[in-house]
């Protein structure tokens, strides 16, 4: 296949897409981003763990994908306790 590649797609009454099995092999993601960019639509595929993907990308860190997690979580749970004091 040469690139670019374009194909017309239909989208259904429900609002849904089907990518053809060639492009999902392609991209081996479960999970895709819509960019709306006023004149058109980009899908991006995105890792199906967007953590897990990233580590290693900072090496003098040393960190797992299981802390990026953690500290994910700590955040967040910090953002609620501020949003919803007791």
């Amino acid at each position: 296949m040469e690139y670019p590649f374009f194909m017309r797609i239909r989208v259904s009454k429900g609002g849904q897409i089907s990518l053809p099995a060639e492009i999902r092999r392609r991209w081996a993601t479960d999970a895709l981003v819509v960019e709306d960019l006023g004149d058109r639509v980009v899908l991006r595929p995105i890792p199906s763990d967007p953590v897990g993907a990233v580590v290693g990308a900072f090496a003098s860190q040393k960190r797992t994908a299981g802390h990026a997690r953690k500290r994910i979580r700590d955040e967040e749970q910090a953002a609620e306790r501020r949003k919803y004091p007791k």
